[in-house]
């Protein structure tokens, strides 16, 4: 029988440090709080936040059998640190080692093919932040916790160093009870952002060094200059001053989300890269998503920081 406690069981076997299960509802408020964030042109250049939104506020477009959404967390923290090294740009910490998507998805299948060997009237369809579906809500709701002022999902027990998947399944559970907001008065994530990106649960993409060294197909504009702290993909320093990861971050047993030797690239040998090289070297990183071209202009705005 397909339960809470068997769930829980498989997520343990299949790596997930976290567990949690929401009843399928409509996202009415956190759509329409979706568009209007769009609208004010905070989702910069990412326009595929856009569409399918009818899937976003009602899954069942997805799965018409919805009644349940599980949600999990993979933890990817190392416990690993950058060294700072002259000449070299920092990595965010989610892509030292393997892109999580490939991880996590191999997971996932394994996971709901026991489960449909268990009971053969189970339905699942699994996604990890790729398609029509509101990651961040649904965990929230299935108690994996908060969403910070920073905007990332974090967890009393384990901070918020984790990727999140969502399995949209046909079957009911006990539902988990939503994390109460522990962020407090606290302003640590606010004030060391140095692009001023964060507001209170506000995030402007426009300004998000994440952003602007990932997703970004365009220039970095002069207005940062000096503010990237040595990053050249991707940016932890929101998470890394939240006082629940210092004090509670669980660290992974996943030696592929580490064992890459991405935690630091030289800057010379990225502006002397090949493309064929670029492509070996991050074949199966998510470093790859920016492109030699964006990588590039990444290690050019820092070597005039």
């Amino acid at each position: 029988m397909i339960n809470n406690k068997l769930i829980s069981e498989l997520a343990l076997k299949y790596g997930f440090g976290l567990v949690g299960f929401s009843s399928v509802t409509l996202l009415s408020k956190e759509t329409a709080r979706l568009k209007e964030w769009i609208e004010c042109g905070n989702h910069a250049g990412m326009d595929y936040m856009e569409r399918n939104l009818e899937k976003k506020e009602n899954i069942k477009e997805i799965l018409r059998s919805a009644e349940s959404v599980i949600s999990l967390g993979m933890f990817y923290d190392s416990g690993e640190k950058h060294e700072y090294k002259p000449g070299f740009g920092k990595v965010s910490r989610y892509a030292w080692g393997t892109d999580y998507h490939f991880i996590m998805w191999e997971h996932l299948e394994e996971m709901i093919d026991e489960l449909k060997e268990i009971d053969s009237s189970f339905e699942g369809i699994f996604y990890v932040d790729t398609g029509p579906v509101m990651d961040k809500v649904w965990a929230v709701k299935s108690g994996l916790g908060w969403q910070g002022k920073n905007t990332n999902i974090i967890n009393k027990e384990s901070g918020s160093f984790f990727f999140i998947a969502n399995i949209i399944t046909n079957k009911k559970f006990e539902y988990s009870v939503p994390s109460a907001d522990y962020c407090g008065t606290c302003r640590a994530c606010i004030d060391a952002c140095p692009t001023n990106a964060l507001n209170p649960y506000h995030i402007d993409a426009r300004k998000c060094i994440s952003y602007l060294t990932i997703e970004n197909k365009g220039e970095i504009s002069k207005e940062f200059t000096g503010k990237f702290e040595n990053w050249i993909f991707g940016c932890d320093i929101c998470q890394d001053v939240c006082p629940w990861n210092e004090k509670f971050s669980v660290f992974t047993s996943e030696p592929k989300f580490h064992s890459a030797g991405n935690k630091e690239l030289e800057l010379k040998q990225v502006l002397n890269m090949e493309n064929d090289k670029f492509k070996k070297k991050f074949e199966v990183s998510p470093i790859k998503r920016s492109k030699l071209k964006g990588l590039i202009r990444n290690a050019e705005f820092l070597t005039i920081e």
